[in-house]
Parts: structure tokens; C-alpha cells; sequence
């Protein structure tokens, strides 16, 4: 599960910092940026910011989560909240269904995290 906590997190710390004001294929509509694709999604500037600090703040839990075991299944179910919130945003916007390939595989990382950790803990 450290592979996923990684992947996860990478993967957030990269879309909200590294490609914030970059185009990509994932974007909502026909955006260019994290804060056009938010517009796309109706969605102000002030949600786009909280909500991408709630991200990045459960992507570095997740990466505590490597060392702190019992700050992982709080943080990848959370996590994995947020990817079904991003995954109904793009059929909000009426995306092609592959632009919300990267929050179905976020979600269905944090979910098997958190069935990994319920499971362990049941051993």
C-alpha cells in the first residue's frame, strides 16, 4: 500500500502545484487551467482553493500515513470522497467519459488502501 500512498500523492501534489496553470488532457471542458476547468464546474474561486488544499493536505497525510499507520484510512477514505466528487464534476460538465480516468484510479487507490488497513487490522 505504500506504492499507492505514493501514486496518490504525487498525483495531487503534481495537479494542484506542478500543473495548476497548465493544460491537460484531464481538464473539465475545455479549460487550460485548474481555475477554467473550476468555472467550467460552476464552482468559484474560493471552493477551487479550499478544496485544493484539502487535497494536498490529505496527500501528505497519506504520506505520513507511511510511518503513522492510523492517519491512513481516515486520509485515503477521504481522499477517495474527493475523487468521486471530481469523477461527478466531469459528467457535471458532460466530459468524455476517459477525462475521469485519473480520479477513478485515485479512488480506486484509496479505496484499496482502505480495505488493506480494515483487513490488516483485522488479522
Amino acid at each position: 500500500m505504500v506504492a499507492a500512498k505514493i501514486i496518490i500523492s504525487i498525483s495531487i501534489i503534481n495537479v494542484w502545484f506542478i500543473r495548476f496553470n497548465k493544460p491537460t488532457p484531464w481538464r473539465g471542458g475545455d479549460a487550460k487551467s485548474m481555475k477554467e476547468e473550476f468555472e467550467t464546474y460552476r464552482l468559484s474561486p474560493a471552493i477551487m482553493y479550499i478544496i485544493g488544499t484539502i487535497k494536498v493536505s490529505l496527500a501528505v497525510l497519506l504520506l505520513i500515513s507511511i510511518w503513522i499507520k492510523d492517519l491512513s484510512t481516515p486520509a485515503a477514505g477521504a481522499m477517495g470522497i474527493f475523487m468521486l466528487g471530481a469523477i461527478a464534476m466531469h459528467f457535471k460538465a458532460d466530459d468524455p467519459n476517459i477525462k475521469s480516468l485519473p480520479a477513478l484510479i485515485l479512488f480506486i487507490l484509496s479505496i484499496g488502501i482502505v480495505v488493506a488497513e480494515v483487513l490488516l487490522d483485522g488479522l
